[in-house]
């Protein structure tokens, strides 16, 4: 079973999937961003800086998903991801145009063929102002100049991307607005019996109401 999670900067992603680890005793597949060596300089000038950040990104996360995820499924385990592939081309599409974005393309699309697709994909989604909230708690050297113009792009292209089935892989989408899984265990609990359910997997039950 491959379960991958989706969603833009700062909705909880990682956490959310080290979270679920245990209930679903799977291994972890997580995203290497702090390794790309442009990641700095491209939120304090994303258009001088874009297609090397892209690029480092599309190669970055082609090697560690033919890897990862083809071993580790390969060995029978459960796989619990905080990525997809596909992620990449919504970036692209923000922050490249013209030749750059066009030889992306192509580059992505012969590599794409090669990747293994997830049972289930749990998109989270959150308003942009809760986003930048998350963003500021968690106070990544990297991420003080970002923008709010640019999470809000992001979030309005992962909305329109994730809204339709994702080359055939279903997609739960899960409202992360009123959700704080860290300190609320029935929180998690809910999400995790969704999982369940969209996947078919016995035991679930009926929606869990949440804290108010």
């Amino acid at each position: 079973m491959y379960i991958a999670i989706e969603g833009v900067i700062g909705v909880g992603k990682t956490t959310l999937a080290r979270l679920l680890q245990p209930a679903f005793d799977s291994d972890l597949l997580l995203e290497v961003f702090e390794e790309n060596p442009f990641l700095s300089d491209f939120y304090s000038d994303r258009e001088r800086y874009a297609f090397q950040t892209q690029i480092f990104f599309l190669l970055s996360r082609y090697h560690q998903q033919r890897r990862g995820v083809k071993t580790i499924l390969e060995s029978g385990r459960n796989l619990l991801s905080d990525y997809t592939f596909a992620k990449d081309s919504l970036f692209a599409r923000i922050n490249l145009k013209g030749d750059e974005l066009e030889m992306y393309k192509r580059v992505h699309e012969a590599l794409a063929e090669k990747i293994i697709m997830p049972d289930l994909l749990v998109y989270l989604s959150a308003d942009t102002n809760v986003l930048m909230q998350r963003i500021a708690l968690r106070d990544r050297s990297y991420e003080r100049n970002m923008e709010r113009a640019y999470i809000e792009d992001l979030n309005q292209a992962y909305d329109e991307f994730f809204s339709k089935p994702y080359d055939d892989t279903p997609v739960l989408t899960i409202d992360s607005n009123p959700l704080n899984f860290v300190h609320f265990p029935e929180h998690l609990k809910l999400i995790e019996n969704r999982i369940h359910e969209a996947l078919n997997i016995s035991p679930y039950q009926a929606e869990l109401p949440l804290n108010p």
